[in-house]
């Protein structure tokens, strides 16, 4: 983040803490904007880097069958409303030739995909996607299971409830490997 995006985001910030009813220049409230604007250039950090390069991978003998990484914490936030949604990734994949990626690489991955404004469908979909590109596999499996601020905070107002999205591909995309998956998750 420049440092005119920031200013604009602090001058944003003070314009909203008005609007509510708020004084800017509250003892509590004076460094406010200035941490936004921090935080804002942290949980959005994706969006300066137009691709996914944080990655290295290996060649093995090794004929593994499924790669499995679960349990993988994200936090993003929702396009809809710019509150927080996380929870957990689940992403498998079925090695091409021998071909592996750095197992802390499938986390990095995880948070360069969240860092931007979201969706949790597109996330779920955008980690497919840029897996495959990378390592180009037999096929992957992706799950999220989420908790929305915007259905906790605000609206329905449903604590605790989760919203699970999937998507398999390729040799994975298959009832067998499905209930393997799901089997190894549980």
């Amino acid at each position: 983040m420049n440092d005119e995006q920031k200013q604009q985001i602090i001058a944003a910030v003070k314009q909203i803490l008005v609007a509510v009813g708020e004084d800017p220049e509250r003892a509590g409230l004076v460094e406010t904007p200035e941490r936004v604007a921090r935080m804002y250039a942290e949980i959005f950090s994706s969006l300066r880097e137009p691709e996914f390069t944080n990655y290295k991978l290996f060649q093995t003998d090794s004929h593994a069958e499924m790669v499995l990484v679960k349990d993988i914490p994200f936090y993003s936030m929702c396009e809809h409303h710019l509150l927080p949604f996380f929870g957990t990734v689940h992403i498998a994949y079925l090695p091409a030739d021998g071909q592996i990626i750095g197992l802390s690489k499938i986390a990095r991955l995880v948070d360069y995909v969240a860092h931007k404004p979201n969706v949790q469908e597109r996330l779920t979909s955008q980690l497919v996607d840029e897996l495959q590109k990378i390592l180009q596999p037999r096929g992957i499996a992706v799950e999220l299971e989420a908790r929305h601020m915007c259905m906790e905070m605000r609206g329905i107002q449903k604590t605790g409830s989760q919203t699970v999205t999937t998507r398999f591909t390729g040799a994975l995309d298959d009832p067998v490997r499905i209930a393997e998956f799901e089997r190894r998750l549980h």
